[in-house]
């Protein structure tokens, strides 16, 4: 996600299991455990911030999507698949699920009794779940989808019908506007959407297209998979009109960009600059994370744009470069090293916008290191000083500190501790995380061991202090 300078939103494998603990018993106990240590699993996964997302007792690997949407009724039928492994001995568990009507719930192939309560969706199975074991539920619902609204974040996100199809973006917690799931980035999984729209509509997912789409009775299935852990908030299924572009990049990587007509003149644009973009952080920051890149540009004027796993999304704008810098640099940032709770949104947020400083350095328009005095420079006064961006707060998520003096934390780092250190301290820190879950401490700890320097004062006054750092 990304804010612009005027202060707008812009938003800005491997079948692994999350890192949930687990109770230390043994994966085939010869004995299974007494009635009365199943219990139910927690109803968030233990975000203090976000107590109510995600869920606790299992962990998933993989998601099944089938969904169907028909833009003129605003009808969604969705059947989830979800391949997960309890952390503990499971009662009952809970899903994340807004709306809908739930018209069937399985577990392992058995009906499983199930409830409704706000956004829950509590299962019971027919037998209790052994802590480790592997199942498989599946949901049927369907209805009309009921977009996300959070004025203090960033207004409406999730499922967002449009006159031509959807706009999906669901940072922080919307994916469970349109497919039930355990909604939390600590919990990431592969992916696979079989998504049907009317004949003449395209659906754009994450990874790549599995096949041709293929066309019976006036409607059009698209089949993506996305082989590559991915949290829930990244997934998308954009719909509607589209003119598309594919092929590699000058580095060989695979391509795939999407344009609204209203924005057909765009189409090359942000095909030519989203290769340029990706491979070059490439040679910046390590390997590119996945299989392909690209972007897409619909015409719903969300005013942000979203890092949705190898294909950003940009709701009712053509992106300049810095913004494409941006939201592919979260490729890095974000999709394949994910947080494990939002307070730590700045390894994000920061590092995107930094990476924005990078590429006008690169382009020879503008240094980082005079980036970061024109905002030093802002008066002690100014908003920005008295949030600390290592502490993102939940009523005030995406406030720009988080991205502006997160970026400026890793320009002071920079300067501390020198280019060969610094650029060496990132390509580990991806190498190290690829696709897993990091902290703030993590990079606190590894930018000392790298520096050989204690630099926990500097971290503290940039991070942590509700003031301008000196």
């Amino acid at each position: 996600m990304r804010f612009d300078r005027r202060g707008v939103a812009l938003l800005a494998t491997l079948s692994v299991l999350a890192c949930a603990p687990t109770d230390g018993r043994p994966a085939h106990a010869d004995d299974p455990p007494a009635v009365a240590d199943y219990r139910p699993g927690a109803a968030g996964i233990g975000d203090p911030d976000f107590p109510e997302d995600g869920n606790g007792g299992y962990d998933v690997s993989h998601y099944d999507l089938a969904v169907a949407y028909t833009p003129k009724t605003k009808q969604l039928e969705g059947r989830t698949t979800i391949q997960a492994a309890a952390t503990q001995n499971l009662s009952s568990f809970n899903l994340d699920l807004a709306g809908y009507d739930v018209r069937q719930v399985t577990v392992d192939n058995a009906a499983a009794r199930f409830r409704r309560e706000g956004d829950e969706l509590t299962v019971t199975p027919s037998r209790p779940l052994g802590n480790r074991s592997r199942f498989t539920v599946k949901v049927v619902y369907g209805g009309r989808p009921r977009a996300a609204q959070d004025a203090a974040n960033l207004g409406t996100y999730g499922f967002i019908p449009t006159a031509d199809g959807a706009f999906v973006a669901s940072e922080p917690n919307g994916s469970k506007t349109w497919f039930p799931n355990n909604d939390h980035p600590a919990d990431k999984a592969t992916f696979n959407f079989t998504i049907t729209v009317p004949a003449g509509l395209t659906a754009v997912s994450n990874g790549e297209l599995q096949g041709r789409p293929t066309t019976t009775g006036g409607k059009t299935t698209y089949r993506w998979r996305e082989r590559h852990p991915m949290a829930t908030y990244l997934a998308t299924a954009t719909l509607g009109k589209f003119d598309l572009r594919q092929g590699r990049t000058p580095g060989g990587i695979p391509e795939f960009a999407a344009v609204d007509p209203r924005f057909k003149s765009s189409l090359d644009k942000l095909y030519q600059i989203s290769g340029e973009v990706t491979d070059y952080w490439s040679t910046v920051f390590g390997p590119y994370p996945f299989s392909s890149t690209g972007g897409v540009i619909d015409d719903y004027m969300a005013g942000y744009a979203l890092e949705n796993q190898t294909k950003p999304l940009y709701g009712g704008f053509e992106p300049d470069a810095t913004i494409i810098a941006h939201e592919l640099a979260h490729q890095w940032f974000g999709d394949s090293l994910t947080i494990k709770r939002w307070k730590d949104l700045w390894l994000n947020e920061g590092f995107a916008t930094y990476a924005e400083w990078l590429w006008q350095e690169h382009k020879g328009t503008k240094t980082a290191e005079a980036i970061f005095k024109g905002l030093h420079a802002r008066p002690a006064d100014d908003p920005m000083w008295a949030y600390p961006p290592g502490r993102a707060k939940p009523s005030d998520l995406f406030n720009t500190s988080v991205y502006t003096r997160g970026a400026m934390t890793l320009q002071a780092l920079r300067d501390a501790i020198g280019d060969d250190t610094f650029f060496r301290l990132l390509r580990t820190w991806t190498a190290e995380h690829r696709y897993g879950h990091v902290t703030t401490e993590e990079f606190i700890g590894l930018a000392g061991r790298l520096s050989g320097k204690d630099l926990r004062p500097l971290f503290d006054a940039w991070l942590f202090q509700p003031r301008r750092p000196a």
